[in-house]
C-alpha cells in the first residue's frame, strides 16, 4: 500500500510487525505527530440545529478528519489514520440502548430493566439507522481515503462494557451478586453478536487493502483489535476470571493481533489473569490522570514484558533513560513521548532510542 500522507508505510508496517512477534527491525517503533509549518487549512464553521445533526453529519465529519489529517506531520512510525467515530457505546446502541450525544462524546441509556423480560430486546439489529450510518460512514471514509491515509475500525466495547451499557454499571453490579448465570448467558450471545459486526467493518477495509486499526494507532495486516473491561475496576479478580476472562480469551484468539486496554489503578488487580491470555499480543497501560510518571508503574512494565507481552508505552522525553535502564527495546512502541515539541527534539529522542535497540 502507499499512502500520500505516509510515503514511508512500508518500513513502518516492518517495524509494527516486528513489534507483535516482540522482535525488532532496527529499532522500536516510535509514533511523533507535530503539526505542519506554514499555513494550515482551516476547519470550517458549522452550525447545526442539535449535537445529534453535528454527529451524524458525516459529510462534515470526513471533512475535518481530512483537514487535521493535512494538517499534520506524520513523523517516524505515527499514521495518518481517520476512523469513524460515533462513540464508544454504538454496540450497544445497535442492541437496543438508547444514544445520547455530547459536545465530544456519547453515552448510552440502559436498555434492559429484567435480564428475562428484556433479553430478546437488546439483540443485534444490523438494520438499526445508527448501523447503517456507521456502513455509510466507514464507506465514506474508504472512497475518499483511497491512496491518502489509513482508515480504521470504529469503538465498539463489546463484552463487559457492553453489558454494562444494557444493564447501567451499577446493575450489573449487583447482577454480579445476584443474577451471575444471566450475565454469562448473555455474554456468550453478545460476543457472537460482536464477531458478526466486526465482521462486517473488516471486510470492509480489508477488501479496500487496508490494514487494521483503530482508536489505537497501530496496525496489522491482518484481524486486530483491542480487548477491554473497563466495568472490572467494579469487580473482584474473582468475579474477572470467572465470568469475563473466558469471553476476553475467545476474543483474543478470534484476532490475529490484539492488545489490551487496561485502564487505572483499580484494573491493575486483573493484570496476572490478563497476562495469562495465550492469545494475547500486547497490553496498552493507562494510569489515568494525576497518576503519570514512569517510575510509578516500572514494575507493571516489566510484569508485561516477563510475560511475554508486548508494551504500548506512554512516556516523557526527560523518562526515556529509566525506560532504557528497565526496559528491553523488543515488543516495547512509543506511542506517545510528551515533551516534544519541534523536529529537533524528535529527532534527538529517536535518536537515542536507535542506540537503545
Amino acid at each position: 500500500m502507499e499512502f500520500l500522507y505516509k510515503p514511508d508505510y512500508d518500513k513502518t508496517l516492518q517495524r509494527f510487525e516486528a513489534f507483535w512477534m516482540r522482535e525488532i527491525v532496527d529499532r522500536p517503533p516510535v509514533s511523533i505527530c507535530l503539526p505542519k509549518e506554514g499555513p494550515h487549512r482551516p476547519h470550517p464553521d458549522r452550525h447545526y440545529a442539535s449535537l445529534e445533526e453535528k454527529w451524524l453529519d458525516i459529510d462534515a465529519r470526513v471533512e475535518d478528519m481530512e483537514i487535521s489529517i493535512e494538517n499534520t506531520d506524520f513523523l517516524y512510525d505515527s499514521l495518518p489514520i481517520a476512523w469513524p467515530n460515533l462513540g464508544p457505546e454504538i454496540f450497544s446502541a445497535w442492541c437496543g440502548c438508547g444514544y445520547e450525544y455530547g459536545q465530544t462524546t456519547t453515552w448510552s441509556r440502559p436498555a434492559s430493566q429484567d435480564w428475562e423480560e428484556d433479553y430478546d430486546k437488546t439483540r443485534l439489529d444490523m438494520n438499526h439507522p445508527l448501523f447503517k450510518k456507521m456502513v455509510a460512514f466507514t464507506q465514506k471514509l474508504l472512497e475518499r481515503g483511497r491512496g491518502k491515509y489509513i482508515v480504521g475500525l470504529t469503538d465498539f466495547h463489546p463484552g463487559g462494557d457492553h453489558l454494562a451499557a444494557l444493564r447501567d454499571p451499577q446493575n450489573l453490579a449487583m447482577d454480579m451478586l445476584e443474577d451471575r448465570d444471566w450475565v454469562k448467558k448473555a455474554l456468550v450471545r453478545s460476543s457472537a453478536e460482536f464477531f458478526a459486526a466486526y465482521g462486517v467493518f473488516y471486510q470492509m477495509i480489508h477488501a479496500a487493502g487496508m490494514p487494521s486499526t483503530s482508536w489505537t494507532p497501530v496496525i496489522h495486516d491482518g484481524t486486530f483489535y483491542i480487548p477491554s473491561n473497563d466495568f472490572s475496576c467494579m469487580i473482584s479478580k474473582e468475579m474477572y476470571d470467572e465470568v469475563f476472562l473466558p469471553g476476553i480469551s475467545q476474543e483474543c484468539a478470534f484476532y490475529e493481533r490484539s492488545i489490551y486496554h487496561l485502564d487505572g489503578p483499580g484494573a491493575l488487580r486483573h493484570l496476572d489473569s490478563i497476562l495469562s491470555i495465550p492469545d494475547l499480543d500486547a497490553v496498552q497501560w493507562v494510569c489515568g490522570a494525576g497518576n503519570e510518571g514512569y517510575h510509578r508503574w516500572v514494575q507493571v512494565y516489566q510484569k508485561i514484558q516477563k510475560a511475554g507481552k508486548a508494551i504500548q508505552l506512554m512516556c516523557d522525553v526527560k523518562e526515556l533513560d529509566e525506560v532504557f535502564e528497565t526496559l528491553r527495546p523488543e515488543g516495547v512502541w512509543f506511542s506517545s513521548i510528551s515533551g516534544i515539541a519541534d523536529r529537533e527534539t524528535a529527532e534527538y529522542a529517536v535518536k537515542r532510542i536507535e542506540k537503545w535497540a
